[in-house]
């Protein structure tokens, strides 16, 4: 099975490599900004020529916005506008302009409708100071060197990496892997370089084949699953709160930027900056290794994960909540279950939004109408099953995958659930792309309950 992985890797950069660096970084943003003065330069024209009555055939003439059309023109412009471009790879300018491309297009297509999701602003200008110095490179020599602490990039030449790259080195020396692009990237005070694979990745079973599990995430509990067991919420950013908060405040006492005066910051004020920016990186570090190794040892160990497809955006809008939210990663569980499920040869199912897990019984299937935030403890009226709330929840989750077929066939519906919650009828699961039936909703009863609607069919969502 062939996939497109990841490689990220810390440098270990001395001085003059990381003005070379910057330096690419520099002319990317240079690039961009051009090419983005130009283009707006050209729209703004236009639409004051409409203001003024003037036909559409008589207006200044559009440029276009695709990555070639805008390399062509700075080729032909780049001497005037940067005279020492022959310091830099050609690849840190495409870098400007292709991020330009890209953002003319997603705006293009939010604007038109082809482009689903929250509406994108017009692209910006990048600041010198504000921008994040990355710069890609996709053609000339880029490999790893065979003592596996080493890199070559074009321009940049050999760059030390600061942990060993053996995993990487490993499939490229056995053919199984093919580096596509590499981009280097400073973040949090460190710089990294990001290799972009074409891997041929084995198939792999489960640890548990036909084993079902329920994760029902949480912020007292990261998430709960199924099994009974209970992974405990390890709270990075609330652990670092009190050292943000000095190192903010230590920064707030310095000499800072000042865009409207056009003050720059002293060197104090730097240092307290990078000091700042270092600790949110470790808290972001410590968050994805842990979402790794939990992620991870599911998808290895059973054959079908069951998640809930919640709504991560409206569940920020909580203002005493979205702090603990954030910082537990809901929406990236989501995200690195799914394709891990492909890679390790197992089924993902997704709860529909709307689908009750918290408020039906795992023992006799009976739906409450109301279940408020604060009942920790699930006490079903008909049976009298007294069960932690998470803990029903993620049983039910996994009880929604024996309820599917997993040659795909059955019916479907248009919409999923109703948002209301409802005592019987129908509960509405849809599987992830890579699954048994990619792209479907399927309406299966709830535990104990029958449905006498006719099955509808219904676009992919």
């Amino acid at each position: 099975m062939k996939t497109i992985q990841a490689y990220r890797f810390a440098l270990d950069l001395t001085a003059t490599q990381e003005r070379a660096v910057l330096a690419h970084a520099g002319a990317a943003r240079v690039a961009h900004n051009w090419a983005l003065a130009r283009v707006k330069a050209v729209m703004d024209q236009r639409a004051a020529e409409r203001t003024y009555g003037v036909p559409d055939e008589l207006l200044t003439a559009a440029v276009s916005w695709t990555l070639p059309a805008l390399r062509r023109a700075w080729n032909m412009a780049k001497d005037d506008v940067a005279p020492w471009w022959r310091e830099c790879s050609k690849e840190a300018f495409n870098t400007g302009l292709d991020a330009l491309a890209r953002g003319l297009k997603n705006w293009a297509d939010s604007r038109s409708g082809r482009r689903a999701g929250v509406a994108v602003g017009f692209p910006r200008f990048k600041s010198r100071r504000r921008a994040i110095p990355s710069v890609r490179f996709t053609t000339g020599v880029i490999r790893v060197e065979s003592d596996r602490k080493h890199v070559v990039l074009p321009r940049l030449g050999r760059l030390k990496l600061h942990e060993s790259a053996r995993k990487l080195v490993r499939r490229l020396n056995n053919g199984t892997a093919r580096i596509m692009s590499a981009v280097v990237r400073r973040d949090g005070g460190r710089w990294h370089v990001c290799f972009c694979v074409e891997v041929e990745r084995a198939d792999r079973l489960p640890c548990q084949p036909g084993s079902v599990v329920g994760v029902d995430v949480g912020v007292k509990h990261l998430a709960v699953l199924s099994t009974g067991e209970l992974v405990p919420n390890p709270r990075h950013l609330g652990d670092a709160q009190r050292r943000l908060r000095v190192l903010g405040r230590a920064a707030a006492r310095k000499t800072g930027p000042d865009r409207r005066t056009g003050q720059r910051p002293s060197n104090r004020w730097q240092r307290a900056a990078d000091r700042l920016g270092r600790a949110h990186a470790r808290v972001a570090n410590l968050r994805r290794d842990g979402l790794n190794k939990l992620t991870t040892r599911l998808t290895r160990e059973h054959a079908t994960v069951v998640v809930e497809d919640l709504n991560v955006a409206a569940l920020l809008r909580n203002r005493r909540l979205a702090r603990h939210i954030a910082d537990a990663g809901f929406a990236e569980i989501r995200r690195q279950i799914t394709y891990k499920t492909i890679w390790n040869g197992g089924r993902l199912v997704i709860a529909d939004r709307w689908y009750p897990s918290s408020k039906t019984c795992s023992g006799c299937g009976a739906v409450k109408a109301k279940l408020a935030l604060s009942e920790r403890e699930y006490e079903c009226e008909a049976c009298g099953l007294i069960l932690d709330r998470d803990l029903n929840a993620a049983r039910n989750l996994a009880a929604l995958a024996a309820q599917i077929d997993p040659a795909g066939s059955g019916p479907v519906t248009a919409r999923g659930a109703d948002r209301k919650t409802r005592t019987r009828g129908q509960v509405a699961v849809k599987r992830e792309p890579g699954t048994a039936t990619a792209g479907q909703t399927g309406t299966v009863p709830p535990q104990g309950g029958t449905t006498n609607h006719a099955p509808t069919q219904c676009a992919e969502r």
